[in-house]
């Protein structure tokens, strides 16, 4: 089992913004498990935490994000502007034991 965090690290204000987004935008997304926000440690921070059952696994569910199709139009519809709200980000992968 693989769980990967993508991190984002948000302009003061944004962070429960950026959340919300994410939330909406990848309703019906089975391999997301939770969207989170800081409670302590640095501030501003969103992170989505997805779970597949192997790296290859990982892998595939990029080719999804590369196609045109009309889910992936819906989803960046929903994203549009998201980029303004964070200054950083980086992307985190464990192997569950």
């Amino acid at each position: 089992m693989i769980h990967v965090h993508d991190i984002f690290v948000c302009k003061p204000g944004n962070a429960s913004k950026l959340a919300k987004m994410f939330k909406e935008a990848m309703e019906g997304n089975k391999e997301l498990v939770h969207i989170m926000t800081d409670l302590t440690g640095q501030y501003n921070r969103v992170i989505m935490v997805s779970q597949y059952d192997n790296l290859g696994a990982f892998e595939q569910s990029f080719e999804k994000y590369m196609q045109n199709s009309e889910e992936m139009k819906r989803m960046q519809e929903k994203m549009q502007g998201y980029q303004d709200m964070f200054l950083t980000g980086s992307r985190e992968i464990y192997r569950v034991w």
